[in-house]
């Protein structure tokens, strides 16, 4: 999916815009034990709690693509005959409302989900007439070609609150306030089926986790069957140990440079352009980046080997995932230097009389401490 079509989607979750009728799911303990199970609909909720339930499911939307959002893809095998699937399209195709089904889901869930404390799975289900859309881009919301029928799953952990002194103005009083369950933002979920070229793909699904450092893969396991990309922060720090360890020797602060500064423009251009597919980068762009600076090619060659086993021989990943576009960061076991990325030109190493040196520029407003020195 792309940002556009998550965020068509992501404005259905407003009061006047909704088709969503009723909220279905159950509570769970920390001994994986439903207490219980709930089909409340939204009529019969007050308008600020209808709010507050679509502003929770909206957030199952929300966050970076690739970081955050992730496209499942189903092999052909698994959307003409799996367990898995069939499940998905019995939720859809009843708007939840097989009960064998529904039931069938949430113990797949508890049994794989490896989440402390107590959380609420909450199901909705949407039938959305698609507004036409001209090649121009225009839009109009009295012409609609075809229908979207989906349903969003989002995992909520539920945490006590501690008890806390309150003021209650309308009994204009301090009073203790006790200790209460509050349900937070959805740690994981997903939407299905994917909403691509604003139509149903029934070969797709839309993940979302909220930490980039946990995909929660053994609940992709459950649901899906299917792999999904490792997280954000496990591919950033797998790059950096592949491409230190392939160039061994050759891993100089110019070539880590080059690569990164060639990533970060990468990710500027594609904001620039407001391109909506998501930005990637494969292998072989990064290959071409050390040979401009000059990698030997059996470098090169350990570079691609390492790639493969670590991210497989076909995966693209996330530019956004790789670097740190707000600071290139120097350090060593007892230093840690922080340089603004576009001035990367002021730090340069060096060996002087058999020792190694960090150097960095300073002209003026050089502070220690917060305090301004002088050097001479």
């Amino acid at each position: 999916m792309t940002e556009r079509e998550i965020a068509e989607i992501r404005r259905r979750y407003r009061p006047e815009k909704t088709n969503i009728t009723h909220l279905r799911g159950c509570y769970v303990n920390e001994k994986r034990e439903i207490v219980s199970q709930f089909d409340q609909p939204l009529s019969m909720m007050s308008e600020e709690e209808a709010e507050k339930i679509l502003a929770t499911l909206k957030r199952t939307l929300s966050g970076a693509q690739g970081r955050n959002l992730f496209d499942v893809e189903f092999a052909t095998q698994q959307v003409v005959d799996s367990e898995e699937h069939r499940l998905l399209m019995s939720l859809r195709s009843s708007g939840l409302g097989d009960e064998e089904a529904v039931q069938a889901f949430l113990q797949k869930v508890i049994a794989s989900l490896s989440m402390e404390g107590s959380y609420l799975i909450l199901l909705a289900h949407e039938t959305y007439d698609v507004p036409y859309r001209s090649a121009d881009g225009g839009r109009q919301d009295d012409a609609s070609d075809q229908v979207y029928t989906y349903f969003l799953c989002s995992i909520c952990p539920v945490k006590l609150t501690t008890p806390a002194l309150s003021y209650f103005i309308y009994e204009n009083k301090l009073s203790n306030r006790p200790a209460d369950w509050l349900v937070s933002p959805p740690e994981l979920g997903f939407l299905f089926p994917a909403f691509d070229s604003r139509s149903a793909n029934i070969y797709s699904a839309l993940y979302y986790t909220r930490n980039p450092a946990e995909n929660h893969q053994e609940f992709a396991d459950a649901v899906f069957n299917r792999e999904i990309p490792m997280p954000a922060a496990e591919q950033k720090e797998t790059f950096q140990s592949l491409l230190g360890e392939s160039l061994g020797e050759d891993c100089s602060l110019e070539v880590v440079q080059a690569v990164e500064g060639q990533l970060t423009e990468m990710i500027e251009a594609h904001k620039e352009r407001k391109e909506e597919e998501p930005l990637a980068v494969s292998k072989y762009a990064v290959k071409r980046v050390l040979e401009g600076c000059g990698v030997p090619e059996e470098r090169l060659s350990t570079f691609t080997q390492r790639y493969d086993e670590a991210f497989g021989p076909d995966l693209d990943l996330s530019p956004r995932n790789l670097v740190n576009a707000r600071a290139l960061e120097v350090a060593t076991p007892d230093v840690t230097v922080k340089v603004n990325p576009e001035r990367g030109d002021l730090v340069e190493t060096r060996v002087i009389d058999g020792v190694r040196y960090i150097l960095i520029r300073a002209e003026e407003g050089v502070q220690v401490n917060g305090i301004d020195i002088h050097i001479s």
